[in-house]
């Protein structure tokens, strides 16, 4: 980290400079939006024109110029946000940050992500190749053409950023494949603590999916069709005013600033392509091409299977398999480090996959002596097409050709959903789904028998899937595509359907929607779980003091809704995380901190009829629900007490529950890390279709809201030119652009921006030229 703080004290120099020439030294790393500039590489001119909001429409004559254009406006708005993934990616950021840096970059290195993204540059067919190679080059043209003129995290870590390498733009995809993926984090929970509980005790921790919500496929026929957190939901023409389709879309991720998301608008002679990319990728990742329009929610899939392998006794170098003894795979990793000596450490593999380290709650809690871990995963597979799908899927014009694209989706396993301009809609679930020669993948299995191995992957045409649903409607909120009789298992790892059920409530409200009534739902920050969970928590509650007593009394008239001016929810989000430490601390013990969060599907079961868990292991006496939730309620109440008064009707939830739209690294630096983001205050919660989920076990903010919608899109099919987009912060990475935030009270309230092909009358037009002859 003193490398980090050393780089800010250059960097307030910096910006102290600002009051004389050194403002202007340091906006030259800002974009030029207007005149022209003359690129090699270019076989044709090329207009980039930016709306008020810095949004570029691309207008090329050629594919390859199109993707070599989005590279270098790419690059002018957030080369340093592209450098970050990419070091992410490849394990170096300990390079630029230092040792702070180094766990992250050994796990990324052991899991070999960016070896992955070579392969599959390497397969890509000679088109999608072309494609990656183009945008590379315009990434570069703008490197070179700013060498030295460098954002401003460049110039305060003292570093310059390297040529961009077509592998570069395809780990993303595989960092995806990874964090999407959590089940393996699971599976080492949920050993751990069956080494204290029960399994059924392990159970009610780690439930699974309610019986009766919601699930998108429930009533298709079997088989389907053709054989993290995020909200979609897909109305066909029957369904909405314009009698074309509606698709409302709003994937889930860690909010950061700048973020993730930008927005563009790229056309050609023969294609159109509007939504959300990411710096970095070639590809639109969700979007409209003019013909269909797709959206994403995580599938929370169990993709992945941790496996105890055994050590040979007799050679350490070896580990045990059905065939007999088999030598670890081995390779060595050396990671530059800044302001440390460089660190060389061996990755093993088996034939499984790699050997891991370093989990939690740890792996002395799961293995013995002379045992190893080794993580199975669906999406550490080299041979991986899912780049080359997403290629495909920008160019379809059809459901066929959307059907044949995600042929090649392997991971992350994701829900897609589909509409097309003729009227068509559906979805696919597509990914490599593991077949278990036997067990579900609940917790890390033997590895050297063979019994629990992988036999293969759930063919394409059993995935979940299906055209023109009958009922005009699916929704998905990472809820289950498939009910009980689906004959693969799809895992546990599922929310408890509580935003499903809501959008699902909202959409009955009407016969017919249009657009703006999917953005209203998107708004949308009623919490089900209170409405779930107070009536069986308000009843039993006694608590002694004034100030918790008129709490209560709010929550007796509130009806859920998690609004920012309003003090119940706050009061109940308090209760529920002091309910859950409550009822639970005590019998996990030190891996609480590993299970820790507000936990309704647990309480409620906790509260239905399992009231033994209510009672202090910790205790001699016996208490009950009543007793803990009373003392859960008086310990919620006296910190809010103390921080904004001792009446609950004047606590507002919006003063702590902000979006924390921090810079993932200057956000870390005190007195420096507020210029680079942005704290507004924020409706909903974990369970709200607007859902902006807090960390609450962070002791110093665990209420602000940390993950969320950071792009928003309603899909139009009457009129794709008027589909709705936003990001949370905005189009730039420079933190002294006028574009670096200013979308961010539009997306507190979803007001929506389209991307038509007139950026207005205050737009900026750059022409990208190819040099002229010598």
């Amino acid at each position: 980290m003193k490398w980090v703080l050393r780089g800010f004290t250059c960097l307030v120099l910096l910006l102290a400079l600002a009051a004389g020439g050194g403002w202007l030294w340091l906006r030259t790393a800002l974009p030029q939006t207007q005149g022209s500039i003359e690129l090699p590489g270019l076989a044709a001119a090329v207009a980039v024109t930016r709306d008020r909001f810095g949004i570029p429409r691309i207008e090329a004559a050629n594919d390859a110029d199109a993707y070599f254009a989005l590279g270098f406006v790419h690059a002018q708005d957030r080369m340093w946000q592209m450098d970050f993934h990419r070091r992410l990616g490849a394990g170096r950021l300990a390079e630029v940050t230092g040792p702070p840096a180094l766990a992250l970059d050994r796990h990324m290195r052991t899991l070999g992500l960016y070896r992955l993204a070579e392969a599959q540059y390497a397969a890509l067919s000679p088109e999608a190749r072309a494609a990656v190679d183009a945008y590379a080059a315009g990434v570069n043209a703008w490197l070179v053409r700013h060498d030295g003129a460098w954002p401003v995290e460049f110039l305060a870590l003292r570093y310059a950023p390297e040529p961009w390498k077509p592998a570069d733009s395809l780990v993303w995809g595989r960092m995806m494949a990874v964090f999407l993926s959590r089940n393996w984090r699971e599976e080492a929970l949920a050993a751990a603590l069956l080494k204290r509980l029960t399994p059924e005790q392990v159970d009610l921790l780690l439930p699974p999916y309610p019986a009766g919500a919601p699930v998108t496929l429930a009533a298709a026929p079997d088989p389907l069709g053709f054989g993290s957190a995020s909200n979609w939901w897909l109305l066909d023409g029957n369904r909405t005013v314009s009698g074309k389709p509606l698709l409302a879309n709003d994937p889930h991720l860690r909010l950061r600033a700048p973020s993730l998301w930008y927005l563009a608008r790229v056309r050609t002679p023969g294609r159109t392509l509007s939504g959300a990319t990411v710096p970095g990728v070639p590809f639109h990742v969700l979007g409209h091409n003019g013909h269909i329009a797709w959206g994403f929610t995580s599938a929370e899939t169990d993709v992945e299977d941790l496996f105890v392998e055994r050590v040979d006794p007799g050679d350490s170098e070896r580990y045990l398999t059905p065939k007999g003894p088999r030598p670890f795979g081995t390779r060595t990793e050396t990671i530059r480090v800044r302001g440390a000596a460089d660190e060389a450490f061996v990755v093993r593999t088996t034939r499984h996959g790699p050997v891991i380290g370093d989990l939690q709650p740890g792996p002395d809690a799961i293995v013995k002596p002379g045992e190893v871990l080794a993580l199975a995963a669906a999406g550490l597979r080299p041979d991986d097409r899912s780049a080359e799908a997403l290629y495909r899927l920008n160019r379809a014009r059809n459901w066929m050709a959307f059907h044949t694209a995600l042929r090649d989706w392997h991971s992350p396993h994701l829900h897609i959903a589909y509409a097309d301009t003729e009227g068509r809609t559906g979805m696919i679930a597509p990914a490599r789904i593991p077949i278990r020669r036997q067990g579900a993948g609940r917790a890390p299995a033997p590895g050297w028998d063979g019994r629990f191995d992988w036999t293969g992957f759930v063919p394409f045409e059993e995935l979940p899937q299906i055209e023109n649903p009958p009922s005009g409607r699916l929704v998905n909120a990472n809820n289950p595509v498939a009910g009980d009789a689906y004959p693969h298992p799809l895992g546990r790892n599922r929310t408890a359907g509580y935003r499903a059920r809501r959008i699902e409530q909202r959409l009955a409200e009407k016969d017919r929607h249009d657009a703006a009534s999917m953005a209203e739902i998107q708004r949308d920050a009623v919490s089900l779980a209170a409405r779930d969970l107070l009536p069986l928590m308000l009843p039993l509650a006694a608590p002694a003091s004034e100030t918790a007593r008129r709490a209560l009394a709010l929550l007796r008239g509130w009806d859920g809704a998690m609004a920012r001016d309003r003090p119940e929810p706050l009061i109940f989000t308090a209760w529920l995380r002091e309910t859950a430490r409550t009822v639970f601390a005590d019998e996990l013990g030190a891996l609480f901190p590993h299970w820790q969060g507000l936990r309704p599907e647990s309480l409620r079961l906790v509260l239905t009829g399992r009231t033994g868990w209510c009672n202090d292991a910790t205790t001699r006496e016996a208490e009950d629900c009543g007793a803990g939730l009373s003392a859960a309620l008086e310990a919620a109440v006296a910190p809010l007490a103390a921080a904004h008064g001792d009446d609950p009707a004047r606590w507002r939830w919006g003063d702590v529950h902000v979006a924390r739209l921090d810079h993932p690294v200057l956000g870390r630096v005190p007195a420096i890390g507020g210029l680079f983001g942005m704290r507004p205050a924020v409706d909903g919660g974990a369970f709200t279709v607007n859902r902006a989920q807090s960390d609450t076990a962070n002791i110093r903010a665990p209420f602000a809201a940390i993950h969320g919608a950071g792009f928003r899109a309603v899909y139009d099919l009457a009129a794709l030119d008027a589909s709705g987009f936003i990001v949370a912060t905005g189009q730039s990475g420079h933190v002294l652009s006028r574009h670096y935030r200013d979308m961010t009270a539009r997306w507190r309230d979803n007001a929506l921006l389209r991307i038509g092909p007139e950026a207005g009358a205050d737009a900026e037009r750059l022409t990208l030229v190819p040099p002229k002859p010598r």
